[in-house]
């Protein structure tokens, strides 16, 4: 039987969110972590990006102006994640979160990446993180890879913005 694989560079483009207010969304997509406005459909969606791309994040109140967060035991999405090209560059969202008093929900060294875990204003779940260096990633003698979930050494994480 043929394999059906997805090809190895496939990468996630982008995720649009149901909000129940852009203004208030806009204060923690942009105003702390740090996404540039890219467009702006008046005040029922916006687009956001790093880096010029045309967005990496979607908002919109379209079926969900003023609505309410799903409750406990729905089905839903879990946590979308925002890899950051470095540690330094997690470090510096970790601390403009900590400089806004933004709840998070906890941290974790996974071996192969260093997380952030938090939700945003409509309770949206999202990772924040840092890939290692894949030729430091943990694996056993077979070579397989060895994920787990450690505490994050948040010191040594902030230390990255005393780094050159």
């Amino acid at each position: 039987m043929k394999e059906n694989k997805i090809h190895p560079e496939t990468r996630i483009g982008h995720v649009h969110l149901k909000v129940s207010n852009i203004e208030r969304a806009l204060k923690f997509y942009k105003d702390i972590l740090g996404f540039e406005i890219t467009q702006r459909y008046g005040d029922e969606a916006v687009f956001l990006s790093a880096g010029g791309y045309h967005h990496h994040i979607g908002l919109n109140t379209w079926e969900s102006k003023d609505g309410e967060p799903p409750g406990e035991g729905y089905t839903g999405l879990y946590h979308f994640a925002i890899l950051l090209p470095s540690k330094k560059e997690l470090a510096k969202v970790l601390k403009r979160l900590i400089d806004a008093k933004y709840s998070i929900d906890g941290m974790a060294d996974h071996g192969v990446s260093e997380a952030i875990y938090l939700h945003d204003p409509d309770y949206n779940g999202i990772e924040l993180y840092a890939d290692r260096p894949k030729n430091e990633w943990p694996r056993d003698r077979n070579g397989n890879l060895l994920m787990g979930t450690k505490s994050l050494n948040v010191k040594d994480l902030l230390d990255e913005l005393d780094k050159k």
